[in-house]
């Protein structure tokens, strides 16, 4: 059973939301979508993403899906898909649709295909190396010698990379937009690489793979989403996002970015928790020293404490670094507020007391939760024999 997050202020994507709602945009309907890759587990930053893009759809009645970017075959797993899912449900959320992008990779071939036709895509044989290269830094780019290769040659030789008939890295398919703008992301981007290998979905019917950019808008316009809700570190990817749905003459989604949560002393990188996992630092994903949401909740930290920590840090455009204390101060909160106290002693010394009568028991009354009284109360026995904590006894003391 779900229950409802703790509401949150009002902040800039909220009214934004409530703007387009009053505008009568998108027929008063909101969709958004929460779309991991499925590359390792989700830490504590992703929780943030969860609750905005699941709040937003709970508080203005719309819709928020779960869709899985899964463009990468040789870094995406099943076990990572599996976590995901647990842990979206353990935050209290429920998606109104599953989907991955590779649900849609037939739909992305055919709008490649389109570009191609339409002289905004061609088949590029540079290398890796090459196109890095020729987009140039500062100053701007220049041309591929392929990018003004006739449009059917084009066709043809991405048909081809489609049958598998070239190696890995060996040709891509490019947008042909502009190899001097200022936005690097504009500058002839990929759209396809050759990649031999299995898919955790599709196997082996494919065997050139879309990149996150040419994935992520179409996906988002082939689902409804009204509001695609990003980090910051996608800001500048936005004109390209919104080239393509324009050019394809598609659903326009509106992508609004917002800062990522950073903790202090906290890793913050599926990357670099994967290499932890590898070299086996830790005992796995979900090692309760690891700042995964497994992690955490092996570690004891409830879902409404996280998801009122996420109310607590807000939502901005300002790049900033939160006190771990916040965190662990909504731990203690929610805790102080549900947790039934037990007692124990964990090292314990045998106290005998001599003035105590023998055979006397007294109870002492101790609240399950302190000032909850429908949490009831419980019984301690006090007797002339006693067990207390190693630490609290000494022979000497000062």
């Amino acid at each position: 059973m779900t229950t409802t997050p703790e509401p949150t202020p009002t902040h800039f994507i909220e009214e934004i939301v409530e703007a387009d709602l009053a505008a009568g945009k998108h027929a008063g309907r909101v969709q958004t979508r929460f779309p991991p890759e499925p590359n390792g587990y989700l830490h504590i930053g992703h929780a943030k993403a969860i609750c905005l893009n699941f709040g937003l759809a709970r508080k203005y009645g719309g819709k928020c899906n779960l869709r899985f970017d899964d463009t990468n075959p040789t870094k995406e797993d099943q076990e990572y898909v599996d976590a995901i899912i647990a842990d979206v449900r353990w935050l209290g959320f429920e998606w109104d649709g599953l989907f991955y992008a590779s649900d849609y990779f037939g739909k992305l071939y055919d709008w490649a295909v389109q570009l191609i036709r339409d002289g905004k895509a061609y088949v590029c044989d540079l290398t890796g190396d090459e196109v890095a290269k020729y987009r140039g830094g500062l100053e701007g780019g220049k041309e591929s010698p392929y990018r003004n290769r006739p449009i059917e040659e084009s066709l043809d030789l991405l048909s081809r990379m489609k049958a598998g008939e070239f190696p890995d890295g060996s040709r891509t398919l490019r947008a042909k937009i502009d190899m001097t703008s200022p936005n690097f992301n504009m500058r002839d981007p990929v759209l396809y690489r050759i990649l031999h290998a299995e898919h955790h979905r599709t196997g082996c019917d494919w065997c050139i793979y879309p990149m996150y950019d040419w994935a992520h808008g179409q996906s988002d316009s082939l689902e409804q989403v009204t509001h695609s809700i990003c980090t910051l570190e996608f800001e500048n990817h936005r004109p390209l996002y919104e080239w393509f749905i324009q050019h394809l003459g598609i659903f326009a989604p509106q992508q609004i970015e917002f800062s990522r949560l950073n903790l202090t002393y906290t890793l913050m990188s599926k990357r670099k928790l994967l290499t932890l996992v590898q070299e086996k630092a830790v005992g796995g994903w979900d090692d309760p020293r690891m700042p995964t949401l497994a992690g955490v909740r092996r570690r004891g930290y409830p879902p409404e404490a996280m998801r009122a920590f996420c109310a607590r840090v807000g939502v901005s455009k300002y790049e900033g670094t939160i006190e771990m204390a916040w965190l662990e101060d909504a731990v203690r909160e929610e805790l102080n507020r549900t947790a039934p106290r037990a007692l124990a002693v964990l090292r314990p010394v045998k106290l005998v007391i001599d003035n105590y009568p023998e055979g006397q028991v007294e109870e002492m009354e101790a609240e399950n939760i302190p000032n909850v009284k429908e949490a009831g109360s419980r019984k301690i026995p006090f007797t002339k024999t006693l067990f207390i904590e190693r630490e609290d006894f000494m022979k000497a003391p000062p």
